[in-house]
């Protein structure tokens, strides 16, 4: 889909939340680390909104109340203590952190306040023991420059990590609190990014700044982006949990058409003459038209004696059918919608049946019953009464907004790049003053003491690169935007691996394993080290790395000589290398006759099929081509 973003009106602001890589947490003396084992300590709560000093609730915070959940949280007391429970007020405020967050600042031309003060930001979906998560602004007015346009930096700030989300049954919610209470930097812009590739920019953009800091996690969850995006005529939306920077611009681009398709949407609903008080709450039990129905889910329910109540849409017919962007319809928006608000497993809507078991007789008598014309579209839910009534209203809600246009709402993100409904948007009744933990003054001298240290800026990092290591242009980007730029120095210092080689095993090697599957994040640096060590010693191959790495990723404690004995990959003998190819020569001898050197082909393919990632191909290729000379005469 071809979309002028400048007509549109696109408008969008990045926040770049990224984990630090410090001794210890924010709020107290326990390491930063994720636990594996079973859990050691088990508590439940459930947490409550509570007003603002000025009486307010924050409807984000009452949505969460609203879905009547328990929340179980798993423990470990390596990674947890009583703070991170709630059962001890926090202690002083990590200066580690707040170190590597002012660095950060200054690398951004952002100023410094005079005075750190910590507030809390109410979130009650579980993911934080207190009922809120602690932030605080380090500093304000920062700016990077993305191909020669100044983006704006509203501020940095310093905030813990939530806990960790482990599944849920029924009413309950399961999370670790190993993650709650590592430290997070946060990065917000100003919304002047006004296309989908800006957008991947300016994100990759501030990761190199941070990664360039040298004290910032790495893997898969220890960067998210949360966008905010809007068009002309469309509303504010926020997507949070983008995990990849690659996704960022297909995000912004999916926003952006899902908000077209609902202005059209609305525009189709103002042509057919349809205005918010036509849609009423009146929802049907209509139960008897499925009392035979052969559709699974109806059965499933009606054998639980749950029952099946509909509302109808006046003049929707359609358009609950209407794509917004991949994957995404506003019938799929309103089934998230119900499965959020009335906690049910989906919804039935006439645009799509026939379908599911469910026939033409029952749809025709589905519509007497609740009245409906050809022109409307029937909801219809099968879940207990009160259930199935939540989630219908919460139907009738996003129709009258569908009326309106596109509703102001927080997303998450899918590994997609589309996103589905999360909950309503945060108000300005959340912050409020954080009482137990002490301000921190920054004097002038300790601000421009760290100025004076700053480390690389990744401009400046590029052209070293270059010049240090004989890269070429597109292998400097590709390590500039990986996280394993560090490391790519360490090894290319410490061993005689050629640069080139780990620039590409770190970069396009990991990006290709990750593409087909496997999680390369599980492979230390300690690992990857170790792999270029034995290369550098001659006891494996530059070949065998994409095996080897692949088998490290499922024995995360294993050395890489395990791997290497594992896998057979140790280096052979330039005896038995020669041995190999004699064998291969004498059974393929009428080949050579018919080819001569020509054969030279062939023969290479099928003694690299046999001894790949055992000797260097370089190796190889010249024995070869002597033998076969050899032959030839």
């Amino acid at each position: 889909m071809n979309i002028n973003y400048s007509k549109v009106g696109l408008k969008t602001g990045l926040e770049v939340h990224q984990q630090l890589d410090t001794e210890t947490k924010l709020f107290c003396s326990c390491k930063p680390l994720l636990f594996k084992e079973e859990p050691e300590i088990t508590f439940l709560r459930r947490l409550r909104p509570t007003q603002s000093e000025l009486g307010q609730i924050d409807p984000a915070a009452f949505f969460e109340f609203q879905k009547g959940v328990k929340i179980q949280y798993e423990a470990n007391r390596k990674s947890s203590c009583l703070v991170e429970m709630d059962e001890e007020p926090p202690h002083n405020l990590n200066r580690e952190a707040v170190e590597i967050a002012l660095t950060v600042a200054l690398m951004m031309n952002a100023k410094p306040v005079d005075e750190i003060h910590v507030m809390r930001k109410t979130v009650i979906d579980g993911s934080n023991t207190t009922g809120f998560q602690r932030t605080c602004v380090i500093a304000l007015n920062g700016k990077i420059s993305i191909k020669g346009k100044q983006i704006p930096i509203q501020h940095v700030s310093l905030e813990e990590d939530a806990a960790r989300k482990m599944g849920e049954k029924g009413s309950i919610i399961r999370y670790r609190i190993d993650r709650l209470g590592i430290p997070l930097i946060e990065v917000t812009t100003a919304p002047v990014i006004y296309s989908p590739q800006e957008a991947e920019k300016t994100a990759l953009a501030i990761g190199r700044i941070l990664r360039a800091t040298g004290k910032v996690k790495r893997g898969l969850g220890t960067i998210r982006q949360d966008l905010n995006i809007s068009i002309r005529d469309g509303a504010l939306t926020e997507i949070k949990g983008v995990q990849q920077l690659e996704l960022v611009s297909k995000v912004v681009e999916y926003e952006v058409q899902r908000q077209l398709g609902l202005l059209k949407i609305r525009d189709e609903l103002k042509k057919r003459g349809v205005k918010e008080e036509n849609i009423k709450d009146e929802f049907i039990d209509v139960t008897s038209v499925f009392n035979e129905t052969k559709c699974k889910v109806i059965k499933k329910a009606l054998s639980q004696n749950q029952r099946v109540m509909a509302v109808k849409l006046p003049k929707f017919a359609g358009l609950l059918k209407m794509e917004l962007a991949p994957n995404m319809r506003l019938g799929s928006e309103m089934a998230a919608i119900a499965h959020f608000w009335g906690r049910v497993g989906g919804i039935f809507h006439t645009d799509e049946l026939p379908a599911y078991g469910i026939t033409a007789k029952e749809i025709d008598d589905l519509k007497k019953l609740v009245k409906s014309e050809s022109q409307d579209a029937v909801v219809f839910v099968a879940d207990t009464v009160e259930n199935a009534t939540d989630a219908l209203k919460a139907i009738v809600q996003r129709a009258r907004e569908a009326v309106k246009g596109v509703p102001e709402e927080t997303r998450a993100a899918n590994p997609d790049g589309t996103t589905r409904y999360m909950r309503p948007r945060p108000g300005a009744a959340r912050m409020y003053p954080e009482t137990d933990v002490p301000p921190i003054q920054l004097s002038e001298e300790y601000v421009e003491k760290l100025r004076t240290r700053l480390p690389e800026l990744p401009e400046q990092k590029r052209r070293r690169l270059a010049k240090e290591y004989g890269l070429n242009p597109k292998l400097v980007e590709q390590i500039l935007n990986s996280e394993y730029a560090d490391l790519f120095e360490k090894v290319a210092k410490e061993t005689k691996v050629s640069p080139t080689v780990i620039a590409v095993a770190l970069t396009e090697t990991m990006k290709a394993l990750r593409r087909d599957g496997i999680e390369v994040e599980r492979v230390s640096d300690e690992q990857l080290k170790e792999l270029f060590c034995l290369i550098d010693a001659k006891e494996t191959t530059k070949e065998a790395i994409p095996n080897i790495i692949t088998w490290l990723s499922k024995h995360e404690d294993a050395t890489v000589k395990e791997a290497v004995e594992s896998l057979g990959l140790a280096m052979i003998s330039q005896k038995e290398l020669e041995r190999i190819m004699d064998d291969l020569i004498r059974k393929n001898k009428n080949l050579i006759e018919e080819r001569k050197e020509g054969a030279f082909g062939p023969l290479m393919g099928m003694v690299m099929k046999k001894v790949r990632g055992r000797v260097k191909a370089e190796l190889a290729s010249e024995i070869l081509k002597r033998k076969l000379k050899e032959f030839i005469g």
